[in-house]
């Protein structure tokens, strides 16, 4: 098996997606399967909807020069995230110093963007029947994984990992390789920001496959906490033009924005909850580790608690929507008693004077 670099591209493009009905639109054309880890128990891994991988077919690009085989695979989670990787296949044997120029390219160049966009898009047509409220949300996510089926311990790979060639401080070394895991003799996983190195001699794909799930969860909390963010300056503009109006027309769009509020909160919390189940490793502790850091890395607990905080300052203008509502339907109670009273006072006064 060849050594290889993982592209990855993310992109949000609906708020679902119906996975059943992908297999069943794509198994007509091209192989599908259902995501299933290879070495590890299905009992220690709990993934409720595994994503639909396809295969998206091979290429060959041009990086350096130098004609490189790809293998294009797309993979699309029931959370409206469509993954596309770009697998460049490296020659056997492949000195350190070319893996090391590409790495730096890699890095920097966006020639291969367009390849990336052209995936998705043909991948959004043929599934556009499959999309809950689809669209251009501009959201998405890019990694790189530098994989090894056969891995030399004398190469270095912090200029991998920050694709730069120029010598670095003990301090970033330190850095870059804080997050390394192995198993056994030959394995090796170090987790980065934006990159990550896998080396398993058995060629499992169970370490990758684990990050681009952490990757796919960040894609996801950043969309919704963008979204919240945007509703809240809605609700702020809506409750200054409620406050501009008439008393009854006030009370109205106080009920609007009520409901409105509660609406969103609920949809969140559905779909947060969603996100952090995704995917939970129960049993099996080094695969736990290795995922767990990979959220840790990637910040997810910050997203969830910056969106947990914005909920939280809603359902307080809520709880001050709701007390305003009632202090002023009391009013109008009173005011309307008042009338009431007065109203009858009038209606008695010519028989008071008969």
């Amino acid at each position: 098996m060849a050594n290889s670099i993982w592209l990855y591209r993310l992109y949000d493009v609906a708020e679902e997606i119906q996975l059943p009905l992908v297999e069943k639109i794509l198994a007509e054309s091209k192989p599908t399967a259902r995501l299933k880890l290879s070495r590890i128990r299905p009992k220690c891994i709990h993934i409720p909807n595994p994503p639909v991988t396809v295969e998206l077919g091979d290429d060959r690009i041009s990086l350096k020069n130098e004609q490189f085989p790809v293998k294009f695979l797309g993979k699309i989670y029931d959370l409206g995230v469509i993954s596309i990787i770009m697998r460049i296949l490296l020659p056997l044997p492949c000195p350190y110093e070319k893996i090391k120029n590409l790495a730096v390219y890699l890095t920097d160049t966006e020639e291969l963007e367009p390849l990336f966009l052209k995936k998705r898009d043909e991948v959004k047509e043929a599934l556009a029947r499959t999309m809950v409220r689809p669209g251009n949300r501009d959201f998405e996510e890019d990694y790189i994984i530098f994989y090894f089926s056969h891995w030399n311990r004398d190469w270095d790979p912090v200029p991998l990992l920050l694709g730069e060639d120029e010598p670095v401080s003990q301090q970033v070394r330190r850095e870059t390789l804080q997050h390394s895991f192995t198993y056994g003799e030959d394995d090796l996983a170090i987790i980065t920001w934006s990159s990550a190195l896998v080396y398993d001699r058995t060629g499992s794909y169970d370490i990758p496959d684990l990050l681009e799930f952490a990757l796919t969860q960040l894609l996801e909390l950043q969309y919704y906490d963008s979204v919240l963010s945007e509703e809240m300056a809605k609700m702020y503009g809506a409750i200054e033009e409620a406050e501009t109006v008439t008393q009854f027309r006030r009370l109205k769009q106080y009920r609007e924005i009520m409901n409105k509020l509660m609406e969103l909160v609920v949809e969140i919390n559905e779909i947060t909850e969603k996100i952090q189940n995704s995917l939970k490793v129960t049993e099996d502790v080094f695969y736990a580790r290795i995922y767990g850091t990979a959220l840790s890395i990637f910040r997810t607990k910050a997203w969830m608690e910056s969106i947990q905080q914005k909920s939280s300052v809603i359902l307080q203008n809520y709880s001050f929507l709701s007390n305003r509502l009632v202090n002023q339907q009391s009013m109008l109670l009173e005011l309307a008693i008042v009338l009431l009273f007065l109203l009858e006072i009038i209606l008695t006064l010519p028989e008071f004077f008969r």
